[in-house]
């Protein structure tokens, strides 16, 4: 008798237990995301990655809490192509984009008209996917993928504020669409309402506060994705009053050695990190990061999210053969945005997964912006779509800290050239392990670098090391046909 006792006992505290951790998975959220993308922000202008001129102490401590990735790239040197493979898990140039119908490309005959380097409607993005699965989904700033009319609001994102057309402010400060550059760019829609003289990162800042605020009181238990994408840094190059004193006043005290400017491509690339708007851009940028946590933290959500830190190309720090001003210098990286060198693609990466990433922590994997789609879904525990996120790879096991042996190939492909602007080439380019080749297709001049011991992509071995240089060309050709890239 009493051993049926125990036994009952025993069956009952199984189905406690049992009831307990079945409720406790119920009440178990499922994790917020906060995409946080940057706008022509270098490599090297992060206190984390050895700046000594600009401020970034949210970013810096950010860094210190999560994971740095030192291996992480865009896919693209300008915004458009990279935005396009951060939502879709795609290489750009299997959308011809860029392509035909740019500028004096304009009426190329290899597409359909209206087919080329479009982000479609109908297009799966990271947004659908995980409003697919009850998460709300925000969009905040810079959009620049509506060629097609395609807005953030048709692919998945619940709320749209200021993204559209606008590549980049009129100015950034309010009225933002007046000005002398009012005839020749687009307008920002949709934040007419504020008052004089606000500072746009302050407004975009503003908006995500007040949305989370909203969205925490009338639905806490919907975990949401936050896509923030600041028009900073992007030109023109305006900041805060304030903030350009600070940093006039720093640049006092600054020593700097060698040339201002070195020759590159068609054009000059800036050495020095020198300017003290843009300084003030950076910032102010910084601090967006900083208000956004707080409010996180003050919303008891901060823990369940997790942030993830980008920017969409390297640096300006280039211009061709008309005169203009530039923002920054990428050293040691070399040339900056619209070159397919290191200054233009390399990209500096945070990933803090509360429970997950350890703080402090560093990863050597190889990232371009196809794979946060997949990853995303990967955290957020969903079924991975690989007819989507085409060219992707998750890289949660980086983030969990295990050792990866691979040998995988990234490319990059930029046909339409901006001689004048930026002082580029059309080029093709692709890294496989610690090798990386760039084609100068036009002009049949090929380049070869070791990036483990030759990050400033000096030390030209395409004659030196023949057989790696064939192998890994023959390979971005057969790339540059699987995906139809647009040769002009």
């Amino acid at each position: 008798m009493r051993y049926s006792y125990r036994l009952i006992i025993a069956a009952l505290l199984a189905l406690l237990v049992f009831a307990c951790n079945t409720e406790s998975k119920k009440e178990q959220k499922q994790p917020n995301v906060l995409f946080f993308l940057v706008d022509d922000l270098g490599w090297a202008d992060l206190g984390y990655n050895g700046s000594e001129f600009y401020e970034t102490p949210n970013i810096d401590q950010l860094a210190k809490d999560g994971m740095v990735f030192s291996n992480a790239y865009a896919t693209h040197p300008r915004c458009v192509p990279s935005r396009y493979s951060l939502i879709t898990g795609k290489y750009p140039a299997r959308a011809q984009m860029p392509g035909p119908g740019e500028g004096k490309l304009k009426g190329h005959s290899s597409v359909r008209p209206g087919d080329e380097g479009k982000l479609k409607s109908n297009e799966h993005t990271i947004a659908s996917a995980l409003k697919e699965v009850n998460y709300a989904t925000f969009f905040a700033g810079k959009w620049h993928l509506a060629t097609s009319g395609t807005m953030p609001e048709h692919v998945g994102f619940d709320v749209n504020v200021a993204g559209g057309h606008a590549g980049s402010p009129i100015s950034f400060f309010q009225p933002y669409n007046e000005g002398k550059q009012a005839g020749k760019k687009k307008p920002i829609e949709g934040l007419d309402n504020g008052p004089d003289g606000e500072y746009l990162t302050d407004r975009i800042t503003d908006e995500t506060i007040k949305w989370l605020k909203q969205h925490q009181t009338q639905n806490p238990s919907q975990p949401f994705l936050a896509y923030v994408s600041h028009y900073a840094v992007h030109e023109p190059l305006q900041a805060k009053q304030e903030h350009i004193d600070k940093f006039e006043k720093k640049i006092e005290k600054m020593i700097y050695e060698g040339p201002a400017f070195i020759d590159e491509g068609t054009g000059t690339t800036k050495m020095h990190q020198d300017d003290p708007a843009y300084a003030g851009m950076v910032y102010s940028m910084d601090e967006s990061l900083g208000r956004i946590q707080v409010t996180l933290k003050e919303l008891g959500v901060l823990d369940n999210t997790i942030i993830i830190f980008f920017s969409d190309n390297g640096g300006l720090s280039n211009k061709g053969f008309n005169p203009r001003r530039v923002a920054t210098s990428n050293y040691p990286l070399r040339a900056g945005k619209g070159h397919l060198y290191e200054g233009g693609v390399r990209e500096p990466m945070i990933v803090q997964w509360p429970g997950v990433t350890l703080a402090g922590s560093k990863s050597n994997k190889v990232i371009t912006g196809t794979d946060f789609f997949p990853t995303i879904l990967e955290m957020t525990n969903q079924v991975l779509k690989p007819e989507a996120h085409l060219d992707g790879q998750s890289f949660v096991d980086a983030l969990k800290g295990e050792k990866v042996f691979e040998d995988r190939a990234i490319f990059w492909h930029s046909p339409v050239d901006r001689p004048h602007a930026t002082g580029d080439s059309n080029s093709t380019a692709m890294r496989k392990g610690k090798y990386k080749l760039i084609e100068f297709y036009d002009t049949n001049l090929v380049e070869l670098y070791n990036l483990e011991v030759d990050l400033s992509e000096q030390n030209n071995l395409a004659e030196s090391l023949p057989a790696v240089r064939d192998s890994l060309l023959k390979e971005l050709h057969e790339w540059r046909r699987d995906v139809n890239a647009f040769m002009k």
